[in-house]
């Protein structure tokens, strides 16, 4: 029988979060790397317990079925309403308008040209337009909430939005996301795909929420979090972010393994 999380509370998890900080200082006392990817089983982050991998990958081994399953977007497929998220609809979506824009680099900061990045998030009002978001929030009926565009000749890619509001999610009483946003991009076949949030600067919920935290590695979780920058706010339209991705090495962006 599963243990209904509702009945576990702030403070549980909260201790929880910090007995996992704790062993992870040991294990770098012990002389242990940094690792900016948590355990996939971590205890406070009910849902990864129950449907993380237990089983070792498997191995593709023939060649022309990732190539057959390789993206099928191109230049020609992708307009500017894909990056507008404000745009897509008739009408104006409610919320605060934003850009966001940084640059997707590998290990050596080469930019990583021509991926495909997508995003998705919640509505002002913290919730998705989608049939399993049922939580007593408003529906915008002019915003979708998923976008997507292409890198350019320098690895940068740049969406127009709305920053999504925090929403409640189940993992026990009183357990509310911070506001964020979900990156994924693409390599060059499906099977090279890489998923992970950026988050925003500031947010109070940042401490109470057990996927943020389940970065051990301070330094990789603030690598997660936007920076305002003020250069890239248009007058009276919209307020501008940058977050930059680093696909790999050792200030690597955090990815969702297997969630």
């Amino acid at each position: 029988m599963t243990a209904n999380p509702l009945v576990l509370t702030q403070d549980v998890i909260s201790a929880e979060i910090d007995q996992a900080r704790r062993a992870y200082a040991e294990e770098l006392k012990e002389g242990a790397e940094p690792r900016p990817h948590p355990a996939r089983g971590y205890r406070p982050y009910r849902s990864s317990v129950a449907r993380h991998p237990r089983q070792p990958l498997v191995v593709v081994g023939d060649p022309d079925a990732v190539e057959l399953s390789g993206p099928v977007f191109g230049v020609t497929d992708i307009t500017d309403l894909d990056s507008d998220l404000t745009r897509q609809h008739l009408g104006e979506p409610l919320g605060e308008r934003m850009q966001v824009t940084g640059r997707v680099a590998d290990r050596d900061g080469r930019p990583v040209r021509g991926q495909l990045v997508e995003i998705w998030q919640a509505n002002s009002a913290g919730r998705y337009a989608h049939q399993r978001d049922q939580h007593p929030a408003p529906l915008d009926p002019h915003f979708t909430g998923v976008g997507r565009c292409l890198t350019d000749d320098q690895g940068r890619y740049t969406f127009t939005t709305i920053k999504p509001g925090p929403y409640p999610w189940r993992n026990h009483l009183n357990a509310w996301r911070p506001a964020h946003i979900h990156f994924s991009l693409f390599g060059t076949a499906f099977t090279q795909r890489l998923v992970t949030q950026m988050y925003f600067p500031g947010d109070p919920l940042f401490e109470y929420d057990p996927i943020l935290q389940s970065v051990t590695d301070e330094a990789a979780r603030s690598r997660l979090v936007a920076t305002y920058d003020h250069s890239l706010s248009s007058p009276e339209w919209a307020l501008g972010y940058r977050w930059d991705i680093v696909l790999d090495g050792p200030a690597a962006t955090w990815i969702e393994e297997g969630r």
